[in-house]
Protein backbone atom coordinates (compact mmCIF):
# COMPACT_ATOMS: atom_id res chain seq x y z
CA UNK A 1 0.00 0.00 0.00
CA UNK A 2 1.49 3.21 -1.05
CA UNK A 3 2.20 5.34 2.31
CA UNK A 4 0.40 8.92 2.63
CA UNK A 5 2.03 11.83 2.41
CA UNK A 6 2.90 14.29 5.01
CA UNK A 7 0.85 17.34 5.40
CA UNK A 8 2.65 19.70 6.65
CA UNK A 9 0.44 23.07 8.90
CA UNK A 10 1.93 25.63 6.10
CA UNK A 11 3.43 26.19 2.97
CA UNK A 12 5.31 28.94 1.24
CA UNK A 13 3.93 30.91 -1.38
CA UNK A 14 6.52 30.22 -3.96
CA UNK A 15 7.04 32.57 -7.11
CA UNK A 16 6.87 31.33 -10.60
CA UNK A 17 10.80 29.86 -11.31
CA UNK A 18 10.48 31.68 -15.09
CA UNK A 19 9.28 35.15 -13.92
CA UNK A 20 11.97 34.82 -11.02
CA UNK A 21 14.94 33.78 -13.19
CA UNK A 22 14.50 37.01 -15.29
CA UNK A 23 14.47 39.01 -12.49
CA UNK A 24 17.62 37.63 -11.41
CA UNK A 25 19.11 38.30 -14.33
CA UNK A 26 18.32 41.65 -14.25
CA UNK A 27 20.01 41.86 -10.80
CA UNK A 28 23.15 40.41 -11.82
CA UNK A 29 23.06 42.75 -15.04
CA UNK A 30 22.94 45.74 -12.84
CA UNK A 31 25.46 44.80 -10.50
CA UNK A 32 23.20 46.10 -7.68
CA UNK A 33 22.15 43.19 -5.13
CA UNK A 34 21.31 45.31 -1.92
CA UNK A 35 21.39 48.58 -0.22
CA UNK A 36 18.38 50.39 -1.19
CA UNK A 37 18.29 49.09 -5.04
CA UNK A 38 15.84 49.41 -7.45
CA UNK A 39 14.21 46.18 -6.56
CA UNK A 40 14.04 47.27 -3.09
CA UNK A 41 12.07 50.74 -3.71
CA UNK A 42 10.03 49.05 -5.97
CA UNK A 43 8.51 46.46 -3.30
CA UNK A 44 8.32 49.14 -0.78
CA UNK A 45 6.30 50.87 -3.14
CA UNK A 46 4.13 48.22 -4.00
CA UNK A 47 3.53 47.31 0.09
CA UNK A 48 2.47 49.90 0.60
CA UNK A 49 0.24 51.04 -1.98
CA UNK A 50 -1.52 46.74 -1.66
CA UNK A 51 -1.71 47.30 2.15
CA UNK A 52 -3.14 51.04 2.13
CA UNK A 53 -0.32 52.20 4.35
CA UNK A 54 1.36 55.96 4.13
CA UNK A 55 4.89 54.28 4.86
CA UNK A 56 7.07 51.13 5.15
CA UNK A 57 10.00 49.76 5.57
CA UNK A 58 11.46 46.61 4.65
CA UNK A 59 13.96 44.72 7.32
CA UNK A 60 15.56 41.06 6.32
CA UNK A 61 13.47 39.27 8.96
CA UNK A 62 10.21 40.10 11.03
CA UNK A 63 12.25 40.39 14.65
CA UNK A 64 13.82 43.42 13.55
CA UNK A 65 11.14 45.91 13.05
CA UNK A 66 10.00 44.92 16.47
CA UNK A 67 13.44 46.01 17.89
CA UNK A 68 13.56 49.02 15.65
CA UNK A 69 10.23 50.62 16.73
CA UNK A 70 10.81 49.95 20.42
CA UNK A 71 14.24 51.78 19.87
CA UNK A 72 13.15 54.99 17.67
CA UNK A 73 9.99 55.24 19.83
CA UNK A 74 12.61 55.07 22.95
CA UNK A 75 10.26 53.23 24.69
CA UNK A 76 11.88 52.49 28.36
CA UNK A 77 10.65 50.79 31.48
CA UNK A 78 7.66 48.57 31.39
CA UNK A 79 6.42 47.21 28.20
CA UNK A 80 2.89 45.71 28.21
CA UNK A 81 2.44 42.37 26.25
CA UNK A 82 0.69 38.82 25.82
CA UNK A 83 2.58 35.81 27.01
CA UNK A 84 0.43 34.15 24.11
CA UNK A 85 2.33 34.79 21.38
CA UNK A 86 5.78 33.73 19.32
CA UNK A 87 8.97 34.12 21.77
CA UNK A 88 10.67 37.30 19.25
CA UNK A 89 7.51 39.46 21.00
CA UNK A 90 9.08 39.34 24.25
CA UNK A 91 12.52 38.97 23.30
CA UNK A 92 12.52 42.43 21.60
CA UNK A 93 11.57 44.50 24.66
CA UNK A 94 14.36 42.26 26.77
CA UNK A 95 16.67 43.21 24.64
CA UNK A 96 15.66 46.89 24.55
CA UNK A 97 16.42 46.77 28.14
CA UNK A 98 13.14 47.14 28.94
CA UNK A 99 10.58 45.29 31.22
CA UNK A 100 8.30 42.88 29.78
CA UNK A 101 4.58 42.72 31.94
CA UNK A 102 2.13 39.75 30.83
CA UNK A 103 -1.31 40.74 31.18
CA UNK A 104 -4.30 38.10 29.85
CA UNK A 105 -5.97 37.43 26.62
CA UNK A 106 -9.11 37.56 24.88
CA UNK A 107 -10.69 34.29 24.33
CA UNK A 108 -12.18 35.21 20.73
CA UNK A 109 -9.46 36.94 19.01
CA UNK A 110 -6.50 35.74 21.33
CA UNK A 111 -4.77 38.62 21.64
CA UNK A 112 -4.64 41.15 24.55
CA UNK A 113 -7.96 41.84 26.66
CA UNK A 114 -8.07 45.79 27.10
CA UNK A 115 -9.95 44.91 29.87
CA UNK A 116 -6.85 43.58 31.89
CA UNK A 117 -4.79 46.06 30.26
CA UNK A 118 -5.19 49.06 32.97
CA UNK A 119 -4.97 47.24 35.78
CA UNK A 120 -1.28 46.54 35.03
CA UNK A 121 -0.18 49.97 33.99
CA UNK A 122 2.53 51.67 36.48
CA UNK A 123 4.37 54.59 37.10
CA UNK A 124 7.15 52.54 34.82
CA UNK A 125 4.83 51.82 31.75
CA UNK A 126 6.00 53.71 28.73
CA UNK A 127 3.90 51.28 25.92
CA UNK A 128 1.89 48.67 25.10
CA UNK A 129 2.66 45.69 22.67
CA UNK A 130 -0.39 43.84 21.38
CA UNK A 131 -0.45 41.52 18.76
CA UNK A 132 -2.72 40.49 16.20
CA UNK A 133 -2.47 36.53 16.71
CA UNK A 134 -3.62 34.19 13.98
CA UNK A 135 -4.51 37.67 11.74
CA UNK A 136 -7.42 37.82 13.86
CA UNK A 137 -7.45 42.08 14.91
CA UNK A 138 -7.39 42.74 18.73
CA UNK A 139 -9.74 45.81 19.84
CA UNK A 140 -7.63 48.44 18.68
CA UNK A 141 -9.61 51.33 19.80
CA UNK A 142 -10.18 50.46 23.34
CA UNK A 143 -6.30 49.97 23.47
CA UNK A 144 -5.74 53.34 21.73
CA UNK A 145 -7.81 54.95 24.48
CA UNK A 146 -6.14 53.59 27.28
CA UNK A 147 -2.57 54.68 25.59
CA UNK A 148 -3.85 58.18 25.01
CA UNK A 149 -5.37 58.36 28.93
CA UNK A 150 -1.86 57.36 30.34
CA UNK A 151 0.39 58.56 27.38
CA UNK A 152 1.56 54.99 26.48
CA UNK A 153 2.84 54.31 22.90
CA UNK A 154 1.52 51.61 20.83
CA UNK A 155 3.16 49.28 18.93
CA UNK A 156 1.31 46.59 17.26
CA UNK A 157 3.28 43.19 16.90
CA UNK A 158 1.41 42.14 13.09
CA UNK A 159 3.04 39.49 11.70
CA UNK A 160 0.23 37.56 11.37
CA UNK A 161 -2.35 40.29 9.90
CA UNK A 162 -0.91 40.83 6.40
CA UNK A 163 -3.79 42.19 4.55
CA UNK A 164 -6.00 42.58 7.61
CA UNK A 165 -8.58 45.20 7.74
CA UNK A 166 -11.20 46.32 9.61
CA UNK A 167 -14.47 48.04 7.45
CA UNK A 168 -12.22 48.70 4.77
CA UNK A 169 -8.63 49.88 7.10
CA UNK A 170 -5.83 48.31 7.39
CA UNK A 171 -5.20 47.20 11.12
CA UNK A 172 -1.60 48.35 10.06
CA UNK A 173 -2.15 51.89 10.37
CA UNK A 174 -2.94 51.84 14.17
CA UNK A 175 -1.00 52.22 16.93
CA UNK A 176 2.14 54.08 16.58
CA UNK A 177 3.63 51.52 14.29
CA UNK A 178 3.06 48.19 13.21
CA UNK A 179 5.51 45.40 12.22
CA UNK A 180 4.49 42.39 9.58
CA UNK A 181 6.82 38.93 9.29
CA UNK A 182 7.39 37.65 5.75
CA UNK A 183 8.91 34.57 6.94
CA UNK A 184 8.36 31.48 4.37
CA UNK A 185 5.48 30.61 6.43
CA UNK A 186 3.60 33.56 6.37
CA UNK A 187 1.08 34.38 3.78
CA UNK A 188 2.86 36.47 1.66
CA UNK A 189 6.50 35.96 2.28
CA UNK A 190 9.88 37.14 1.11
CA UNK A 191 11.31 33.82 2.22
CA UNK A 192 12.66 35.77 4.94
CA UNK A 193 12.04 39.55 5.52
CA UNK A 194 9.56 41.81 7.72
CA UNK A 195 8.63 45.74 7.27
CA UNK A 196 7.84 48.27 10.17
CA UNK A 197 4.94 50.20 9.19
CA UNK A 198 4.93 54.11 10.38
CA UNK A 199 2.84 57.29 9.48
CA UNK A 200 4.76 59.99 8.54
CA UNK A 201 8.14 60.96 6.41
CA UNK A 202 10.13 62.15 8.89
CA UNK A 203 9.36 58.79 11.05
CA UNK A 204 10.40 56.85 8.19
CA UNK A 205 13.66 58.40 6.92
CA UNK A 206 14.78 57.65 10.56
CA UNK A 207 13.60 54.13 10.22
CA UNK A 208 15.86 53.46 7.29
CA UNK A 209 18.94 55.02 9.24
CA UNK A 210 18.70 52.42 12.23
CA UNK A 211 18.27 49.66 9.66
CA UNK A 212 21.65 50.85 8.41
CA UNK A 213 23.64 50.91 10.93
CA UNK A 214 22.74 54.57 11.91
CA UNK A 215 23.87 56.46 8.69
CA UNK A 216 22.70 59.33 7.48
CA UNK A 217 25.07 59.87 4.78
CA UNK A 218 28.57 58.46 3.61
CA UNK A 219 30.25 59.84 7.24
CA UNK A 220 27.74 60.20 9.46
CA UNK A 221 26.15 57.97 11.87
CA UNK A 222 23.15 59.55 13.58
CA UNK A 223 22.25 56.34 16.22
CA UNK A 224 23.38 53.37 17.05
CA UNK A 225 21.41 51.33 14.38
CA UNK A 226 21.09 47.95 13.11
CA UNK A 227 21.68 45.89 10.13
CA UNK A 228 18.27 45.47 8.67
CA UNK A 229 18.64 45.51 5.04
CA UNK A 230 17.00 43.74 2.52
CA UNK A 231 19.36 42.31 -0.56
CA UNK A 232 17.40 42.58 -4.33
CA UNK A 233 16.65 38.79 -4.55
CA UNK A 234 14.10 39.19 -1.92
CA UNK A 235 12.95 42.23 -2.90
CA UNK A 236 12.57 40.57 -6.73
CA UNK A 237 10.87 37.66 -5.10
CA UNK A 238 8.58 39.42 -3.07
CA UNK A 239 7.04 41.50 -6.33
CA UNK A 240 6.12 38.36 -7.90
CA UNK A 241 4.68 37.00 -4.63
CA UNK A 242 2.73 39.96 -4.27
CA UNK A 243 0.73 39.57 -7.32
CA UNK A 244 0.02 36.05 -6.50
CA UNK A 245 -1.19 36.67 -2.53
CA UNK A 246 -4.90 37.10 -3.12
CA UNK A 247 -5.14 34.05 -5.34
CA UNK A 248 -3.42 32.32 -2.66
CA UNK A 249 -5.72 33.75 0.24
CA UNK A 250 -8.91 32.68 -1.59
CA UNK A 251 -7.58 29.16 -1.83
CA UNK A 252 -7.07 29.56 2.14
CA UNK A 253 -10.51 30.92 2.77
CA UNK A 254 -12.04 28.16 0.86
CA UNK A 255 -10.23 25.43 3.07
CA UNK A 256 -11.09 27.79 6.20
CA UNK A 257 -14.62 26.99 4.87
CA UNK A 258 -14.65 22.94 4.27
CA UNK A 259 -12.86 23.27 8.22
CA UNK A 260 -15.58 24.67 9.20
CA UNK A 261 -18.40 22.78 7.96
CA UNK A 262 -16.91 19.65 8.89
CA UNK A 263 -15.93 20.18 12.54
CA UNK A 264 -19.08 22.54 13.84
CA UNK A 265 -21.03 20.74 16.13
CA UNK A 266 -18.22 17.97 16.88
CA UNK A 267 -18.00 18.00 20.83
CA UNK A 268 -14.80 19.51 22.65
CA UNK A 269 -13.95 21.39 19.46
CA UNK A 270 -13.85 24.94 19.31
CA UNK A 271 -12.42 27.24 16.07
CA UNK A 272 -13.16 30.56 15.46
CA UNK A 273 -15.37 31.82 12.31
CA UNK A 274 -14.74 35.41 10.42
CA UNK A 275 -14.77 39.04 12.28
CA UNK A 276 -17.91 40.50 11.19
CA UNK A 277 -16.31 43.39 8.69
CA UNK A 278 -12.89 42.02 9.04
CA UNK A 279 -10.92 40.93 5.68
CA UNK A 280 -8.97 38.12 7.14
CA UNK A 281 -6.08 36.59 5.50
CA UNK A 282 -6.60 32.84 7.00
CA UNK A 283 -3.13 32.70 7.88
CA UNK A 284 -3.95 29.85 10.75
CA UNK A 285 -6.83 28.09 11.34
CA UNK A 286 -6.67 26.88 15.16
CA UNK A 287 -8.79 24.74 16.46
CA UNK A 288 -8.94 24.59 20.51
CA UNK A 289 -9.64 20.96 22.25
CA UNK A 290 -11.76 20.95 25.53
CA UNK A 291 -10.45 17.05 26.67
CA UNK A 292 -13.34 16.52 29.03
CA UNK A 293 -16.38 16.94 26.05
CA UNK A 294 -13.66 15.93 22.91
CA UNK A 295 -12.85 12.47 24.98
CA UNK A 296 -9.05 12.38 24.49
CA UNK A 297 -6.36 15.44 25.16
CA UNK A 298 -5.07 18.01 22.62
CA UNK A 299 -2.01 15.92 22.75
CA UNK A 300 -3.25 12.96 22.31
CA UNK A 301 -4.93 14.35 19.28
CA UNK A 302 -1.78 16.05 18.40
CA UNK A 303 0.42 13.22 18.47
CA UNK A 304 -2.07 11.01 16.80
CA UNK A 305 -1.81 13.41 14.11
CA UNK A 306 1.43 13.29 13.47
CA UNK A 307 1.65 9.58 13.81
CA UNK A 308 -0.85 9.91 10.77
CA UNK A 309 1.65 12.21 8.93
CA UNK A 310 -0.70 15.49 9.79
CA UNK A 311 1.80 18.26 11.19
CA UNK A 312 -0.18 20.53 12.73
CA UNK A 313 1.36 23.34 15.30
CA UNK A 314 0.74 23.51 18.74
CA UNK A 315 0.88 27.39 18.20
CA UNK A 316 1.60 28.83 20.71
CA UNK A 317 2.45 26.53 23.66
CA UNK A 318 3.57 26.34 25.59
CA UNK A 319 3.75 30.47 26.82
CA UNK A 320 6.17 33.00 26.81
CA UNK A 321 5.76 33.70 30.47
CA UNK A 322 6.26 29.44 31.24
CA UNK A 323 9.93 29.99 29.75
CA UNK A 324 13.03 30.07 32.45
CA UNK A 325 13.98 33.26 31.33
CA UNK A 326 10.52 35.33 31.85
CA UNK A 327 8.58 33.25 34.39
CA UNK A 328 9.44 35.39 37.40
CA UNK A 329 8.36 38.30 35.86
CA UNK A 330 5.06 40.36 36.44
CA UNK A 331 2.09 38.39 35.55
CA UNK A 332 3.71 35.41 34.44
CA UNK A 333 2.09 33.87 37.35
CA UNK A 334 -0.72 31.66 35.31
CA UNK A 335 -3.25 32.63 38.09
CA UNK A 336 -3.20 36.01 36.64
CA UNK A 337 -3.69 34.73 33.22
CA UNK A 338 -5.92 31.99 32.85
CA UNK A 339 -7.29 32.36 29.59
CA UNK A 340 -4.25 32.35 28.01
CA UNK A 341 -2.85 29.25 30.19
CA UNK A 342 -5.96 27.01 29.37
CA UNK A 343 -5.91 27.91 25.31
CA UNK A 344 -2.37 27.59 25.27
CA UNK A 345 -3.11 23.86 26.72
CA UNK A 346 -6.08 23.14 23.81
CA UNK A 347 -4.66 24.83 20.77
CA UNK A 348 -4.09 23.27 17.71
CA UNK A 349 -3.44 24.92 14.46
CA UNK A 350 -4.16 22.80 11.78
CA UNK A 351 -2.56 22.39 8.69
CA UNK A 352 -3.61 25.88 6.58
CA UNK A 353 -2.51 26.93 3.11
CA UNK A 354 -2.57 27.52 -0.66
CA UNK A 355 -1.83 23.71 -1.94
CA UNK A 356 -3.73 21.57 0.28
CA UNK A 357 -5.54 19.36 -1.75
CA UNK A 358 -9.43 18.03 -1.40
CA UNK A 359 -7.76 14.37 -0.08
CA UNK A 360 -5.32 16.22 2.41
CA UNK A 361 -7.98 18.09 3.74
CA UNK A 362 -10.43 14.95 4.28
CA UNK A 363 -7.44 12.98 6.08
CA UNK A 364 -7.06 16.14 8.50
CA UNK A 365 -10.82 16.15 9.25
CA UNK A 366 -11.07 12.54 9.43
CA UNK A 367 -8.55 12.26 12.42
CA UNK A 368 -10.51 14.75 14.44
CA UNK A 369 -14.12 13.67 13.46
CA UNK A 370 -13.81 10.41 15.24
Amino acid sequence: MMQNKNITVTSPLLPDLGEFTELLKEIWDSKWVTNNGSFHERLESALAEYLGVPYISLFTNGTLPLLTALQALCITGEVITTPYSFVATTHCIWWNGCKPVFVDIEEDTCGLDPDRIEAAITPRTTAIMPVHCYGRPVNTEAIQAIADKYGLKVIYDAAHAFGVQVNGRSVLNEGDMSTLSFHATKVYNTLEGGALIVHDAATKKHIDFLKNFGFAGETEVVAPGINGKVDEVRAAYGLINLRQVDKAIEKRRAVAVRYREALRGVPGIRFFDDMPGVRHNYSYFPIFVNAKQYGSTRDELYFRMRDAGVYGRRYFFPLISSFSTYKGLPGADPSNIPVATRIADEVICLPMHHELSEEDINRVIELIVR
